[in-house]
């Protein structure tokens, strides 16, 4: 969950609410979802929130939703804008970071906890929205430290210019740096490129922002010690650069509603794409302040809430909530249309109006009472199940183990010696994840043998015996169901010892289906990873739902055991 650190005095100064004591502003700030997580070295309140409530990751917007809270501000709020004085050309940009925005934001009086607030909002919104800055990066520059060239034929106006430059060509001065470096030497020497280089490890060429002076940004990495922000500056430029034009437009918008809280003027920046891709629209105005639009039925909201509620009783609390309610109807019943400001970027549904509505209501005003049902709840059998089958396992002497659902193909496949798509289990064709964060989950498991195996390889320097067990989630893909993905638990045990062989495997498994009144019969098969002749189907009740044996012995080199391995695996269903 994210936290933002909040200086008690700068949430009173923006809320014009000095007589609010921390022990208030810390009840005021639990109504609104924020948790007190404690406080910092610096004598900061930490907070945990929602994390789609991005706009609340600075005091300013912490500030503003207090202010609606009090009934000191009512409705949709858009900062209006002064006319583009600035441009941002783009042209010949790397086609991994296409996208650029911008804005100005002029007459600002810094201080040092107002500049530590933007900066701590830079960095988080960098984690958050940014996706640690792969899918948009923030840079702020000291707007007098620019010098822009022509913004048009016409002369009117100055600009600055997106491109992308080779990694050993121009130099510039790097914050927190001392000499000139190209973005090649930065990736390599400097402690911030250093840290951001995976991010631009596969370009040909790297983003690179240029005003009549020189390079002074190297976006999504550092910008450049000229454009330095301080307590001194007043007028600032801020310039976005990502893989989507949405999300930096909406990044853009909590910055500059936050500065805006600070007294700033915010001034449009026109962004102008050359030979652009078709997707691109020639000319941007930017900070987009576009509101949005949701229409919200009367009775979904008394449903959901439990509540009856009066039309202007509604239209009352979305305005005590930053938003607008303009009454409708739709099919025939009364409704509202429902105005989204833009930095509310978590508004994607009509419930997210109604949670709104609830929390200016006050969920503490709400009555309890119990759901109108015939039932009380339970465990589910299938849950009541496993954890009988657990048990059992425990009982023969296995280790009950917990593993990731989510392996690599590798792991399913060719390290236990079984082609995709072989009738047989573990064969089956996984479902894979379409942006994975490692090459070691990239499919989600199609059997729980090679996890177990993988346990053994990691757990060779413990003593034997080792005798393992789990029972877990897997999935293949489907063609026929729903979702075109099956899903089913199995029940898996392997033993390593150095007597081991396929009897006593079996004895384990007749005795956990017994336990279960079932009846067990382990007919010859043949499987990949098991040893010919040495292996056998798990046939329950007649159905044919697993396997056992002794695992191959080329299996076991892969997995860099000396020691004999007997397994099982079947379908946990056929024990109910």
């Amino acid at each position: 969950m994210p936290t933002v650190d909040i200086d008690t005095d700068e949430l009173r100064e923006l809320t014009g609410h000095g007589e609010k004591s921390d022990d208030d502003l810390r009840d005021d700030l639990f109504e609104l979802g924020l948790e007190y997580e404690g406080e910092t070295e610096e004598g900061e309140l930490r907070f945990e929130f929602e994390p789609d409530r991005l706009d609340r990751l600075s005091v300013e917007g912490v500030a503003r939703s207090l202010r609606y809270q009090y009934g000191d501000d009512w409705g949709v709020y858009v900062p209006k804008t002064n006319g583009a004085d600035w441009t941002i050309h783009v042209e010949d940009v790397p086609e991994e970071r296409p996208y650029v925005t911008g804005a100005v934001v002029r007459g600002l009086d810094l201080d040092d906890a107002s500049l530590d607030s933007l900066i701590q909002l830079q960095e988080k919104l960098h984690a958050t929205m940014g996706r640690k800055r792969a899918k948009g990066a923030i840079g702020v520059h000291d707007l007098t430290m620019l010098k822009g060239g022509e913004a048009a034929d016409d002369g009117e106006g100055k600009s600055v210019r997106y491109t992308g430059i080779d990694r050993d060509g121009d130099t510039f001065v790097p914050l927190e740096g001392d000499a000139e470096m190209t973005p090649g030497e930065v990736l390599a020497e400097h402690h911030i490129g250093e840290e951001y280089a995976d991010l631009v490890a596969e370009y040909d060429r790297v983003p690179a922002i240029y005003d009549s002076i020189g390079l002074f940004s190297f976006p999504p990495v550092v910008n450049g010690r000229r454009t330095e922000v301080s307590t001194d500056s007043r007028d600032l430029f801020i310039e976005m650069t990502g893989t989507d034009q949405w999300t930096i437009d909406h990044m853009l918008s909590i910055v500059c509603y936050a500065l805006d809280a600070r007294g700033g003027t915010i001034e449009d920046v026109r962004v102008e794409y050359e030979d652009a891709p078709e997707e691109y629209r020639d000319s941007l105005l930017r900070p987009d302040f576009s509101t949005k639009t949701k229409t919200v039925a009367h009775d979904r909201i008394e449903r959901t809430l439990g509540i009856d509620l009066q039309g202007e009783d509604v239209i009352d609390l979305l305005e005590r909530s930053g938003l607008d309610g303009e009454s409708t109807e739709t099919d025939g019943s009364p409704a509202y249309d429902v105005t989204i400001p833009p930095y509310r970027v978590d508004v994607l549904h009509p419930v997210d109006v109604i949670d709104d509505v609830g929390r200016a209501y006050g969920f503490n005003n709400l009555d309890p009472r119990y759901p109108a049902v015939g039932t009380i709840g339970g465990r589910h059998e299938r849950a009541r199940l496993e954890e009988a089958v657990r048990t059992v396992l425990v009982g023969l002497g296995f280790q009950d183990l917990l593993n990731f659902h989510l392996t690599s193909a590798e792991e399913l496949h060719d390290r236990m010696g079984i082609e995709p798509g072989v009738d047989a289990l573990g064969g089956g064709d996984p479902v894979e994840i379409r942006n994975p964060y490692s090459e070691d989950y990239t499919v989600v498991r199609t059997w729980l043998l090679p996890s177990i195996m993988q346990v053994l390889e990691n757990n060779t320097h413990r003593r034997y015996p080792q005798d393992l067990a789990e029972v877990g989630f897997v999935a293949q893909r489907d063609d026929g169901a729903n979702t075109g993905v099956a899903e089913a638990r199995h029940v898996a045990g392997a033993l390593a010892r150095h007597d081991v062989s396929y009897e006593d495997a079996k004895a384990r498994l007749q005795a956990l289906v017994a336990d279960f009144d079932a009846e067990l019969e382990t007919p010859p098969t043949a499987h990949p990873s098991f040893i010919d002749g040495r292996a056998a189907a798990v046939e329950i009740d007649g159905d044919a739902v697993g396997v056992i044996g002794e695992v191959h012995p080329a299996v076991l080199v892969e997995h860099d055991l000396e020691l004999p391995v007997v397994a099982f695996e079947f379908d946990l269903a056929a024990l109910q």
